[in-house]
């Protein structure tokens, strides 16, 4: 009798459940709309760390992508962000127990995307801190330690520039000796034009004055010098924008920034050194933005300082400070820099 009982009422319940077919293929669609999902922000990240890579050489901060294959990168094309955009790119000294960040380079996207503008903040500028001011470089090594969490530096200083500009940092990226070194031998070398020679005090190398194509271990070389030149880390920062400029040059005459088969080989090469993050930005969009501004010859502005060192480290100028600041945040370099010619970096 209870058997039979409980037979009629699970034959009730039956009738009353949904079909099985559509729940089941409406979960099937739903992982595979996630699984595509992730695949194209991996291969769109990547992609994105070509682009930076591209513009100043830096390698991105971020989880790591999978390994590239043979498929086009920017398959999918998506409309571009609106309005100006700025990325934070950082050259990091990895010597043995600490990590500093020995090149600060702004790269600001004007909203036409007519060109990129390359802003040096010296690595030495005074900042505000906890209890004070700090170098910018010191908030990088503050927030890394001897430890090898490179995003967490990262982090820290994309803090302290937009606190010191004003401006949105939209993404971000990190710069390695090696990573420089690879990738500059990738692409065939960089032509750097330089105004004056540079000795090597780590190798005794001879840079002399004038334009040269640079290989990996000539440019990375480069990249470390300031002593012995006449405004110390300030024309460091100057040669770091000049093998940012290069760079990009370099990579514009070889196309390799607009061919997705290029790109791939690029990847393979590079390997797992590329990884990215572009906050809340589409990546394949950042992409093309990024790359249309890059198809003109871009201009390196130095972030106004006092010349003169306090012992401490460089503090702003008061006179000219407020004025860049304005024209960066209104989307004004170009008027800035043609105004102050002086502060404008001679890149060939």
């Amino acid at each position: 009798m209870i058997e039979d009982e409980l037979r009629a009422a699970f034959a009730r319940l039956e009738e009353s459940t949904p079909p099985v077919g559509p729940v089941r293929a409406a979960v099937d669609r739903a992982v595979i709309t996630r699984r595509r999902r992730r695949r194209r922000v991996r291969l769109g990240g990547t992609a994105l760390a070509v682009a930076a890579v591209a513009l100043v050489g830096f390698t991105a901060m971020a989880p790591r992508p999978p390994a590239p294959t043979a498929a086009p990168l920017l398959a999918t094309p998506e409309p571009e962000p609106g309005g100006a955009l700025n990325l934070l790119l950082l050259g990091v000294d990895q010597s043995a127990g600490s990590r500093r960040a020995d090149s600060v380079l702004l790269v600001h996207v004007p909203a036409d995307r007519s060109r990129l503008y390359l802003v040096s903040l010296p690595r030495d500028l005074l900042v505000p801190a906890p209890g004070g001011t700090e170098k910018l470089n010191a908030t990088f090594s503050r927030a890394t330690g001897s430890g090898t969490d490179l995003a967490a530096g990262y982090r820290a200083t994309r803090q302290a520039v937009a606190r010191l500009t004003g401006v949105r940092v939209d993404a971000g990226a990190v710069l390695t000796y090696p990573g420089a070194r690879d990738l500059t031998d990738a692409v065939g070398g960089v032509p750097v034009c330089l105004p004056e020679p540079v000795r090597s005090v780590h190798t005794e190398r001879r840079f002399p004055a004038g334009c040269q194509r640079l290989d990996g271990a000539a440019a990375v070389d480069l990249l470390r010098q300031r002593y012995g030149l006449r405004d110390g880390g300030l024309d460091r920062d100057r040669n770091a924008a000049r093998y940012a400029a290069g760079l990009l040059r370099q990579m514009r005459e070889r196309g390799t920034a607009t061919d997705p088969a290029q790109l791939n080989r690029l990847l393979i090469r590079i390997g797992p050194a590329v990884t990215v993050d572009a906050g809340d930005l589409s990546l394949p969009a950042l992409v093309g933005a990024t790359a249309r501004a890059g198809a003109a010859e871009p201009v390196a502005v130095a972030f106004p300082v006092l010349a003169e060192w306090n012992g401490r480290g460089y503090e702003a100028d008061p006179e000219l400070t407020p004025g860049f600041l304005d024209a960066l945040r209104a989307d004004r370099l170009g008027e800035w820099a043609a105004a102050h010619p002086a502060r404008v970096t001679g890149l060939r």
